[in-house]
């Protein structure tokens, strides 16, 4: 425990935050030879030395009847970004962060550097942004430099290593006297032709005006470079090294802090009054500008726990989805549902594995969730999961043990219920590409139905919508992919889906989820049809 008491983020409580504070730093008043290992256990716990001492400034606080200088207490995302960012560091590795707005990243990113340069000798934090202004302007609260300078001057006298702001915070520039540690501050094309650097944090970095030179610069000056944005649609190296799957990323989404929730995004909503940038600030959509794409995030956000909001409960099948991936960087994903509500999503690497081990843990998922059937994607490498299931249940017969069904979804077959309209007007053959088409807009149908039923109170079929469970541990990179698909219309007038538009990657999640709802067919087919 980070504090010996609750906190609620929401109607935070500083008042017993400065008494506990105080409680403590006279107790080491008291006990000064204390100190040097409290020094030594911050240094590899910079997280928690931000807890115990860190403060930041948001004069919104002040409407609020609450101090504009707070104690900076991390939720726990922001945590868990900190042990992120330190294993990339300590790798030597590049990290790339996906935010949405007003997370409080630039005031975690200056609070860890410069709480490392205070325990850590010789370190040099570097920082870049398009403008100057942004990176270090005197007086103005929105430049990092700034901010940092803050940080600083706010810790108590024990912790701030010699540090004077008059004699140790020239422009675009920080030193730690007792360690010798500097963070150094940079701007548009200059971004990386200054010193060299054991870590570097770019912020904003989708929002580079030349971001090729940057990356030319950054190459030779850190092995650990970090960059943090929130989207700014895919035409830029940010989002494209986002999804090419080559850099770890580490999602920060709005549903991630414990002091937004639905009714703060309804707000953001009202207050900015433009889809794009909503879809793209705040929901961490790349795809918010393109044309055609297949599933709106805001439709998205409605599905979160639609069920309750309608007050309706979940009846129907227990049933899975697999998605298959092969032995490299790409994703096996599994979902399960019971009726219209996702209640399981997971996904694991291949790499070292086979088909059949796949196949083996679906099995198990379906027993400890209750599913008593799954989905498979019988296209490429999933089409070994036929007999491998075969073999398996085989297995379960002898030993007495139920039978799960598995049934192939083939998205390059063709429509089911040819004759049948989906579409008004249009019969499936006429109006979907082939059955991967149909399935994917069968999804986009439920999204948009449930999306209406909660924003327009429109009437609804409880068994049409769908609705995601909140506490998916998957849920932010789920809805990313969700809203990465576009479709367009062929030469002759039929649906075309694109699920991996340039420079993105399979998605897996939303393929599993894609077929766990897919329309099935008339007859179950897979391994009872083969006996």
């Amino acid at each position: 425990m980070p504090i010996p008491f609750p906190f609620d983020f929401s109607n935070p409580d500083y008042v017993q935050v400065f008494e506990w504070r105080a409680q403590r730093l006279q107790r080491i008043r008291a006990n000064p030879e204390t100190l040097p290992a409290l020094k030594t256990f911050y240094r590899d716990h910079p997280a928690q030395f931000i807890i115990d001492w860190g403060m930041t400034f948001d004069p919104r606080n002040v409407e609020r009847n609450l101090p504009a200088a707070i104690p900076f207490l991390l939720f726990p995302k922001q945590e868990e970004w900190v042990d992120w960012f330190l294993d990339k560091w300590r790798t030597q590795s590049p990290g790339l962060t996906e935010k949405s707005r007003d997370m409080g990243l630039s005031w975690l990113t200056v609070g860890v550097a410069a709480t490392i340069c205070l325990f850590h000798g010789g370190v040099v934090a570097g920082f870049g942004s398009r403008k100057e202004e942004y990176v270090d302007k005197i007086g103005s609260p929105k430049s990092l430099f700034h901010k940092a300078r803050m940080f600083l001057a706010l810790l108590p006298p024990e912790f701030r290593g010699g540090w004077d702001p008059l004699k140790h915070a020239p422009h675009m520039r920080i030193h730690f006297p007792q360690t010798s540690s500097v963070m150094t501050g940079e701007a548009g094309d200059g971004i990386g032709r200054g010193d060299r650097a054991s870590f570097y944090f770019v912020d904003e970095a989708a929002f580079l005006e030349r971001p090729l030179l940057v990356d030319a610069s950054l190459s030779q000056t850190t092995n650990c470079r970090q960059d943090i944005s929130s989207a700014n649609g895919m035409a830029n190296p940010f989002a494209q090294k986002r999804h090419a799957g080559k850099i770890p990323v580490f999602t920060f989404h709005w549903r991630d802090d414990p002091r937004k929730d639905d009714h703060w995004y309804e707000a953001q909503k009202r207050k900015i009054d433009n889809p794009v940038i909503v879809a793209q600030e705040i929901d961490i959509c790349y795809s918010a500008s393109v044309e055609g794409v297949l599933i709106p995030s805001e439709w998205l956000n409605a599905a979160i726990d639609a069920h309750q909001k309608l007050g309706i409960a979940p009846t129907g099948s227990r049933r899975g989805a697999l998605d298959v991936a092969d032995e490299g960087m790409d994703l096996n994903a599994f979902c399960g549902a019971q009726g219209i509500w996702v209640d399981y999503l997971e996904a694991w690497s291949g790499e070292g594995s086979d088909i059949y081990k796949t196949v083996e843990k679906a099995f198990t998922l379906c027993d400890t969730q209750g599913y008593d059937s799954f989905y498979y994607d019988a296209d490429g490498l999933g089409a070994g999961v036929r007999g491998d299931a075969r073999i398996l249940n085989e297995k379960r017969r002898h030993s007495g043990a139920q039978e799960i069904i598995v049934s192939p979804f083939r998205g390059s077959g063709g429509v089911i219920n040819p004759d049948k309209e989906m579409v008004h007007g249009r019969t499936n053959q006429d109006f979907f590409v082939n059955r991967k088409a149909q399935a994917w807009w069968a999804l986009r149908t439920r999204f948009q139905k449930t999306y209406r039923a909660i924003t327009d109170a429109l009437p609804f079929d409880a068994d049409d919508i769908i609705s995601l469970s909140s506490s998916l541990p998957t849920l932010t990179r789920l809805i990313t992919e969700l809203s990465q698909p576009t479709y367009t219309i062929n030469t002759v007038g039929k649906i075309l889906i694109d699920k991996t538009p340039e420079g993105t990657r399979s998605p897996n999640l939303a393929d599993a989820l894609m077929m766990c709802f897919a329309p099935p067919e008339r007859k179950p087919r897979g391994f009872f049809d083969l006996n």
